[in-house]
């Protein structure tokens, strides 16, 4: 099987299998508990587990499962999607003031905003990094 980012995001793009891969993310959890948690059928719970198994997210080990470190690394991002769909019209005021620097809001003024507005450190530096580049 050749490992892509669509097999990574596939296996975690309905909300059932994101909430199972954020539950074991938080803790290393038995499968009884987690198949009773998240309120899947034993076949919906176990093609998720299996899939997300199969691309190298989760890995089991001794009746628990756990992240393997791309798991971790993909973890970190959808939290960094999280947050950043926390601060959704934060963002969105941010785009229109990038609309409005062509007509002459200099760059730190921008930036200054852009720091007043966002709170994540992470997205800032997204931001920051992405329209000083």
């Amino acid at each position: 099987m050749t490992l892509t980012q669509a097999a990574i995001i596939n296996a975690v793009s309905d909300v059932q299998s994101l909430d199972l891969f954020k539950a074991i993310a938080q803790a290393s959890v038995d499968s009884n508990i987690l198949a009773k948690k998240i309120k899947l059928t034993r076949k919906q719970y176990y093609s998720r587990m299996s899939r997300m198994t199969k691309v190298g997210l989760i890995k089991r080990k001794n009746g628990k499962y756990s992240l393997t470190s791309l798991g971790k690394v993909t973890y970190q991002a959808q939290t960094v999607i999280e947050n950043a769909l926390t601060d959704y019209w934060k963002l969105k005021a941010i785009d229109s003031l990038d609309s409005s620097t062509n007509t002459g809001l200099p760059r730190d003024e921008r930036d200054k905003i852009l720091n007043t507005l966002i709170d994540n450190q992470k997205i800032r530096q997204i931001l920051l990094v992405n329209n000083n580049g």
